[in-house]
């Protein structure tokens, strides 16, 4: 499967997420989503509200609990609430990792339930569950938990875990794990177009990407996210 060049931009979440990001960057992140055809700008929550060109399709996404998912649940729900507000239209939260290892996956779910009720629909909501920190049964009921809690995505990695970013082989269990029921999102480490098709053959229908000039001009990355 070769996917057209503005298809796979339609799929690309254009983010940028550095901890040193200024203001200029994040318009130039958002003047270049524009441009490229992106589906959706993907910043941290202290970079709203964002000020989009004039007629612009381009969506927001804001991350939340990031990026190590430690923060309370009440403290997930009042971020994502408030980015909601802001003009964010997608909300990418990450889970407690501990709670998924130790096997707490009520909890996990409960995580998950409460940042959907505080961003209900059309608000979409994608959820970071670090794949690469985690086995494959350990993912699966992860990604059936998000699908309880009404999660509209589950989404591989933050790109910040030391375990790695995306792979091929964690899009399929999450695949295998949630069908059609919900969307899959992958992100951390996509350097390549080459490498962006494998992870959309695999099953995911959205890409965080923060090089995606390089990417969709054929190049090669060396960024993690």
């Amino acid at each position: 499967m070769t996917v057209e060049l503005t298809d796979l931009a339609r799929a690309i979440d254009h983010t940028f997420l550095k901890p040193e990001g200024r203001r200029a960057d994040i318009e130039q992140t958002v003047a270049e989503a524009a441009a490229l055809g992106t589906y959706s700008v993907c910043v941290s929550p202290s970079a709203l509200p964002l000020a989009l060109p004039e007629g612009s399709t381009l969506k927001v996404t804001v991350v939340c609990g990031f990026p190590s998912g430690k923060h309370h649940s009440d403290v997930k729900a009042a971020e994502a609430a408030l980015a909601v507000s802001q003009g964010a239209d997608e909300i990418d939260m990450v889970i407690d990792i501990g709670a998924a290892l130790d096997g707490r996956f009520d909890a996990v779910e409960a995580d998950i339930s409460a940042v959907r009720a505080a961003v209900p629909a059309p608000t979409v909501l994608k959820v970071i569950i670090e794949s690469a920190a985690l086995d494959d049964d350990t993912i699966t009921a992860v990604c059936r938990a998000a699908e309880s809690a009404g999660a509209d995505f589950v989404k591989t990695s933050t790109g910040f875990h030391p375990a790695g970013g995306a792979s091929v082989h964690a899009v399929e269990v999450m695949k295998r794990a949630v069908g059609d029921r919900v969307a899959i999102k992958a992100s951390g480490g996509i350097r390549d177009r080459a490498g962006a098709e494998a992870m959309l053959r695999a099953g995911a229908s959205r890409l965080g990407i923060s090089s995606s000039r390089t990417v969709l001009s054929g190049g090669t990355s060396q960024d993690t996210y």
